[in-house]
This record gives C-alpha cells, structure tokens and sequence, in this order.
C-alpha cells in the first residue's frame, strides 16, 4: 500500500489537494476527512470504537462458518481465485475485493450486529473488512493507533449521509439503507488509511455513490440480504484505492441537483445535507450506534424490550398466552411485518416482529439458538405465532427529534385468565444508553464460546481494546484466520 503520490500519474487530473467547493457538505466533509487525528476524538468515542470493533469481530467468527457464508466463500473463491488477504475464520485466503466482501458477509451474517437508530447501516460490517483487507497488503506496517483513527473515520461518515436522508425513511421506501449509505463509511475508512488529502476523498466520496445500492426485498428470503454490506465494504474500498490512484468521482456528490447521491435517492423526500457535516468533530455518532443484545433486526428490539418488560411482571408461558399485541412506528411496521409463512428462512425470521416476540416468549431469548432452522420450524412457535398482532399505529410516527421516544412501541400480552399487561416504552435499551462495556464483553465470549478456543479468543479481545498499542494489525488477522467451528449446521 503505498501512500498518495505527490504527482499526478499521466491520467488523473493535477490534485491541488483542496475540494472543488471547501464550503459545501461534500467539500467540509472531504476537508474534515484529511486534518482527523485520532487524538482529536474524546475519550468516550475511542472507548466505543474500540468496544464497535470486537462485536464486530465476535459476529464475524459467528458468521463465518454458517450454512449461506459457506455457500458465498466457495463460490467467491473459485471466481476471485486464492489470494493473499485473510478470510475470517477460514484458514484460507482471497483477493482484497473478495476478502471484504466475504468479511463483511460474515458480520452481518446473523443479524448480531450493531446499527445507527437514525441512519440505519451496520458499521462494524462494511468498515472493518475493508480496512482489514487494505492494511493486510500494505508494504509497511498498519499501527493499530492508524488502523483504529481510520475506522472512526468511517464510523463517522456512514451514519452522517444516513441521516442526510432521514434514515428509517429508506426503509420504508424499500431501500435497504445500510447498503445505499455504507459505500461512503467504507471510502472514508480506507481513504484515511491511505492518507488522502482532501480532493482525493471527495473524489472517494463521489465513487462511493455511484456504487450505492441494496433493496430491501432481500430480508424475506435471499441470501444476498447477508451480502449487502459486504458489497458496501468491497465498493467503498475500490473507491478510495481509485481515488488514491488519481481516477476521479463526481464532484460535490452530495450537493449536485442531476444525479447527486442526495437528489437521486432522496428524490420527493427533501434530504437534509445539513445533517452530514452538523456537529462533525464535536458530535460523536459511534457513540449513538447501538450493539444489539438481541440477534435480530434493529427495530424488533424495542418490542422485544417491551416483551420482557412484561415477562418481568409475569412469568411468560406459552400455553398461557391467548393474545400478544405490537403497535410501531412505519419504518418498523414495513420493514418488520409480513404474515409469515411456514417454512420460513432464518433472514425472514430475523426481519420479523411476529416470529421474534413468540419465540422469545416461549425461550426467554432471542440470541442465536432462537434463530436456528431446527427451532424455526417447531410446532410451539407457530401455534403462538398465529396469536401475534402487528398493527402500525400512526401517532409514533409524529414524536419528534427526541431519539428516546422515536422508536415507541407498545406491546400487550393477555392471559387464558383474562388478565392483560400492556407495556409502551420509548427506544431498545441499547438506544436509550450505550450497552455497558462489560455486556459487550459478555456478548463477545458468549458469542464465541465453543467456535474459537479459550486462549485464542481471549488474544483477539486483548489486542483489539489495545488496539492504540498494537505495531501491525497483522497479528490481529493473524488471531482471526485460523478455522473457526461452525455456531449450528
């Protein structure tokens, strides 16, 4: 990897290092990009970055062995032939393209991992990979200081352009928004890796949006839902590295009116491109992306939180249950109800309100056991399934700006002895305050418990929260490569 060249190769235009608008969003973003140092960033952010960063890595080693990442390694490998970046969990190796794109499959391979609550993406999935990939080729080493303060980078960016486009709206819309948005948080990751001044991200930012896609159809059966951010992870990245080149993006992508990234796939819905440079620097978003206590889709877990609130009050028995009630929000509502049909996929179980609330009635949970074919397709998940109600109730769509209270919901469960408990609370635990440091520990070994080994896994949690101390994040991916045990067949 080497670093940008002072001159331009015959091809690119000559770079004056400066943006082609220093005032618009595109160019203060760009602008912000190429001064970040890491030191720069609060205390509190780097403390979640670093905790981001081994989710990540605990849902990529779950993620790597499951039935659909088998599918996609055999068939990348034959097409990307073998390679010399680190497929995860694998013992084997790829080209840098197939590398984050396997990579990023694997993290968001069981909807174990994070998301922005207002510019929904899954970050760890698309920044990580990427950076793992270009780093692992470098000709000198990547600190894991270099490495942590270019994964902030991307942190920032993704859910900035996310919310630039009102977030949960692409849902609705039936964009899968993480996919659409996450090209950029990839680019600027890998952009600050390999030290692009200021014309070259926006030239990354402006590859990085005409590479943007991902429909939401994805979620009731397909396995390419799993793909998605990996696309994002392997898009963004060539992104930079062709900016890095002197290949050239469009110009002021977030601001141009025919054919801009904003105009285009926020056309009829008024995108706010204020909101991609409002509070950059002073405003952390990685300290607003949520890591999920629960392995299924983001806007299930409040009505989750609202079941075990209940639970709590009473002890949950299936044979007990007459009725389980759900109002939420639009976005949840079409994103996460449909009447589920039997067989139903693992992706279609996770992206279900219906399903989640009866299996976690019954189970008590809603990890990775609750997810499984076997337990999908059991008798006493459909008989109460058949009593769940998902209704859209309109008035949460109208709460405001307060990130607490948007994600409302209200979950009633009544009883064969015609009591009834109704829970209404505001957003998942994990939105209403960070998850605790020690919950994303616990998280991370219970995740890898019986995948990896015990010293094997205890390594990679040390070296990634002293990531800052590392000399080459080799020795990381050097812990992630060896085979990891497949969570269930």
């Amino acid at each position: 990897m080497s670093q940008p060249s002072s001159t331009a190769s015959p091809t690119s235009r000559s770079y004056s290092g400066a943006p082609t608008d220093p005032a618009g969003p595109t160019g203060r973003l760009s602008q912000w990009l190429a001064d970040f140092r890491l030191d720069q960033a609060s205390g509190s952010a780097r403390e979640r970055a670093r905790l981001l960063t081994l989710d990540g890595i605990g849902c990529a080693i779950v993620g790597a062995q499951l039935p659909w990442s088998r599918t996609a390694v055999g068939i990348v490998r034959r097409f990307e032939g073998i390679g010399d970046r680190t497929i995860v969990g694998w013992g084997a190796k790829t080209s840098a393209p197939g590398a984050a794109l396997l990579n990023g499959t694997f993290i968001q391979g069981f909807e174990l991992d994070d998301f922005h609550p207002l510019g929904p993406l899954h970050s760890a999935s698309i920044v990580l990979p990427a950076l793992w990939a270009v780093a692992e080729g470098s000709e000198t080493p990547v600190s894991g200081k270099r490495f942590l303060e270019a994964a902030m980078a991307g942190y920032e960016v993704g859910p900035r352009v996310g919310m630039a486009l009102h977030g949960a709206q692409m849902l609705s819309r039936g964009w899968h928004s993480g996919a659409v948005f996450g090209t950029h948080a990839a680019a600027a990751a890998v952009g600050k890796l390999l030290g692009l001044d200021a014309a070259r991200f926006e030239d990354a930012l402006g590859l990085a949006g005409t590479q943007s896609a991902g429909l939401m159809a994805a979620q009731y059966e397909a396995m390419c839902k799993r793909m998605h951010h990996g696309f994002s992870a392997r898009n963004g990245m060539y992104a930079a590295v062709l900016a890095e080149g002197g290949y050239t993006g469009i110009k002021r992508v977030f601001e141009r009116e025919y054919g801009g990234f904003l105009s285009t796939f926020g056309e009829g819905h008024d995108p706010d491109a204020s909101q991609i440079t409002d509070g950059l620097g002073e405003r952390w978003e990685v300290e607003r992306i949520v890591i999920k206590p629960y392995a299924a889709m983001g806007a299930i877990h409040s009505p989750l939180d609202a079941l075990f609130d209940i639970d709590a009050q009473r002890k949950l028995v299936a044979g007990e249950i007459t009725r389980i009630e759900c109002d939420v929000p639009h976005a949840a509502y079409h994103h996460g109800w449909w009447v589920p049909e039997r067989p139903l996929t693992p992706i279609g179980a996770q992206m279900n309100i219906g399903y989640a609330l009866a299996v976690a009635a019954i189970d008590g949970a809603a990890m990775v056991q609750q997810f499984t074919p076997a337990r999908i397709d059991s008798d006493d998940v459909w008989d109460l399934l058949r009593k769940v109600e998902v209704r859209h109730e309109p008035a949460f769509d109208a709460i405001g700006g307060d990130i607490k209270k948007k994600f409302r919901v209200r979950v009633a469960v009544t009883f064969s002895d015609g009591q009834r408990i109704e829970v209404d609370r505001g957003a998942s635990r994990g939105i209403q305050s960070p998850l605790p440091a020690a919950e994303v520990l616990a998280k991370y070994r219970t995740l890898t418990d019986g995948l990896i080994d015990a010293p094997r896994r205890a390594a990679i949690e040390e070296l990634t929260l002293g990531i800052e101390d590392v000399a080459d994040v080799r020795e990381l991916l050097a812990l992630l490569a060896p085979p990891a045990t497949a969570a269930f067949e």
